[in-house]
């Protein structure tokens, strides 16, 4: 993988990314799934970088890119050249900057056009648009595939950022708040990976003509769309109160100075190791 030693900085272009911007996104990934079938879709890895933003440590590129693409030495799913990554990384500092600057925006309302709102697809509203000629060919072309429910692949990708450092999110065991904050908000994620087997009664699906989609998801799994965004709002602020972790340093005990020395020359410890 070319150099990524970094964290996302800002290289001048700080902009809200654009839909060709994740077009352009999309399309390096499908260009990495020829190599490697497991490169993920962009809504997983963007559910990925929120856990790095609001996680408890800075991790680098190249710390989690080869956890997240497989981009390693001997990873399949390196990047073409040089041009290709740096192009993805580009992005991806771009898009890291936009949604780390909505996490430390003062929001109360996620209608707040400062609110970070996770690029997610309504496949299940896509699919029911559709004509019953363009669903059926849709589905003779993906056969087998499971549609995913409204943030359920944002989710995923979360989650799999917590589960691959699960000690970086352990809160401190003498901080039973932290626990429960924790706990919470980590549980308000890991309800958006399940599926969606409620009535179908909303949609946030609009049409090219400006009307509403039709009906995809329950109106339990828009609410717990909100309340995920919110555990990101959640989690972040309560990594940066508590700080990061701290490795507890054990120090031996040392011998008494009329000691045997623990070096084993059998010479008292004042006249050893002691004299230094």
């Amino acid at each position: 993988m070319p150099n990524s030693s970094n964290t996302p900085s800002d290289d001048g272009a700080s902009a809200a990314l654009t839909p060709d911007d994740f077009d352009t996104l999309d399309d390096i990934l499908d260009e990495l799934r020829t190599r490697n079938s497991e490169t993920p879709q962009w809504e997983f890895c963007e559910g990925f970088m929120a856990a790095l933003i609001c996680g408890r440590r800075i991790l680098t590129p190249d710390e989690y890119l080869p956890v997240l693409l497989d981009t390693g030495e001997d990873g399949e799913g390196k990047f073409a050249d040089d041009a290709q990554f740096e192009l993805f990384f580009k992005l991806w500092s771009r898009r890291w900057k936009e949604i780390t600057a909505s996490l430390d925006a003062d929001v109360e309302s996620l209608e707040d056009e400062r609110a970070f709102y996770p690029q997610v697809m309504d496949v299940r509203g896509v699919m029911a648009s559709l004509s019953e000629e363009e669903r059926a060919t849709a589905m003779r072309d993906n056969p087998g595939e499971d549609i995913p429910a409204f943030g359920q692949v944002w989710a995923l990708g979360f989650m799999f950022a917590v589960e691959a450092w699960p000690d970086d999110w352990v809160a401190p065991p003498k901080d039973k708040d932290a626990i429960k904050w924790l706990n919470d908000a980590l549980g308000a994620l890991v309800a958006l990976t399940e599926d969606d087997t409620g009535p179908v009664e909303v949609s946030v699906l609009e049409q090219e003509d400006g009307k509403e989609g039709p009906p995809s998801m329950s109106k339990a799994r828009l609410e717990a769309f909100g309340e995920a965004v919110w555990a990101v709002y959640d989690l972040r602020e309560m990594w940066q109160s508590i700080g990061p972790r701290v490795e507890q340093v054990f120090k031996t005990a040392e011998p008494g100075r009329n000691d045997l020395c623990h070096c084993g020359s059998g010479r008292k410890y004042k006249k050893c190791h002691g004299l230094n």
